[in-house]
């Protein structure tokens, strides 16, 4: 690897500020905003607006759309045998 060219590959905690959860991870985002962790430790602070706690695929309220029997509706509607 060539030296100096490469990104710094550093702990970094995200922190999804719609649900107050935070993890800590490893990442070369760069941030001027930093946080004090559970061990007492000083990393950068990473803010998002979606995580896991917050999404609504994760959370289980997520809508799933009902696309079976559209074709047979269709079919119905418009009085297509599909034969």
């Amino acid at each position: 690897m060539k030296a100096g060219i490469h990104p710094e590959y550093r702990e970094v905690v995200f922190q999804d500020v719609s649900s107050d959860f935070s993890f800590k991870t490893r990442s070369t985002i760069r941030t001027k905003d930093t946080i004090t962790w559970e061990d007492g430790n000083e990393y950068p602070l990473v803010k998002v607006e979606v995580s896991s706690q917050s999404h609504p695929f994760y959370t289980g309220q997520h809508k799933i759309v009902d696309s079976g029997g559209r074709v047979d509706r269709f079919k119905q509607r418009y009085g297509k045998s599909g034969k």
